[in-house]
C-alpha cells in the first residue's frame, strides 16, 4: 500500500475506533509492519491531525476532528476525478462547472500528501468535446426529470419534418457528439428519444406527470431489454 493511501487509512481507522488502538492492531489490518505506523503516526501529527497516545498504550483521534461525513480511498477518489474529467467532453456547461467545483472540494478535502495525488494532474479525459445546444438548456431538462416536470418542444427530426411535442421526460443521455432525451411523448403516446441539438425550442409546460417518472423509466429500460439492443441508438421522434 502506498503511504498516501496508508496514511488515509489510519485517520478511517482512528476516526472509528471507539478505544484507543495499537499501532499493532493498525497494522494487522493495513498488512505493514508496526514500525510503519509509528513513523505514520508521527508524520500526521506533524500535519496536525490529532492524534494523542503512545506505545503499547494505543492511538485515539481526538473528538473534535473534522472529516467530511463521506471520504474514499485513493483509487475510490481517482475514480471520481476521471468521472469529473469526462463530464468536461459533454455539451452540458451546468454540469462542467459542478464538476469543477466538486474537484476544488475533493482536492481541499484530502489531507497531505493525498492532495499531492490530485494537484499532479496525472488523469485526464481525452476525446470529442461535445458542443452545448443551441435552443435548449440540458440543465432545464435535467431540473424537469427530477421535479417531473412536462416540457414543450419544437422539434425537427431526421428529416427535416417539424413538429410541436409535450413530453414527460425521463433521462438524459451523454453521448460524444450530443445528448439525447429520453420522453414519453404525448402526441405518440410511447416513450420516444429527441436529440438536443434538434431542439429548436424548449420550454416548460405548465404541467407535472408526479409519481410516473419512474414507472415510465422502468418501462423503457424493459423496452430495450426486450429487444437486446442499446438504448438510445437513434432518435426515433
Amino acid at each position: 500500500m502506498r503511504k498516501a493511501a496508508r496514511l488515509f487509512e489510519i485517520i478511517q481507522i482512528l476516526r472509528l475506533a471507539r478505544q484507543p488502538i495499537t499501532a499493532a492492531e493498525i497494522a494487522e489490518k493495513l498488512e505493514v509492519t508496526p514500525r510503519s505506523i509509528y513513523r505514520d503516526i508521527v508524520a500526521l501529527q506533524a500535519m496536525r491531525v490529532p492524534i494523542e497516545g503512545e506505545r503499547g498504550l494505543g492511538y485515539i483521534l481526538r473528538p473534535g476532528f473534522d472529516l467530511p461525513p463521506l471520504m474514499f480511498s485513493i483509487e475510490e477518489t481517482e475514480a471520481i476525478v476521471l468521472a469529473l474529467a469526462l463530464l468536461a467532453r459533454t455539451g452540458d456547461e451546468e454540469l462542467k462547472a459542478a464538476a469543477q467545483r466538486v474537484n476544488r472540494k475533493i482536492t481541499g478535502a484530502v489531507p497531505e500528501p493525498l492532495r499531492q495525488a490530485f494537484r499532479s494532474q496525472a488523469l485526464h479525459a481525452w476525446g470529442t468535446i461535445a458542443a452545448p445546444p443551441s435552443a435548449v438548456d440540458l440543465a432545464m431538462i435535467r431540473r424537469a426529470i427530477r421535479d417531473e416536470q412536462k416540457l414543450a418542444l419544437d422539434y425537427r427530426d431526421e428529416l427535416g419534418r417539424a413538429t410541436e411535442r409535450t413530453v414527460r421526460p425521463l433521462a438524459l443521455i451523454y453521448y460524444s457528439e450530443h445528448a439525447m432525451m429520453v420522453a414519453w411523448c404525448e402526441l405518440r403516446g410511447d416513450i420516444r428519444n429527441f436529440r438536443a441539438d434538434r431542439v429548436e425550442h424548449c420550454e416548460p409546460a405548465g404541467a407535472f406527470f408526479r409519481g410516473e417518472g419512474e414507472k415510465l423509466r422502468q418501462l423503457w429500460i424493459a423496452g430495450w431489454k426486450t429487444n437486446a439492443v442499446r438504448p438510445l441508438e437513434a432518435e426515433n421522434a
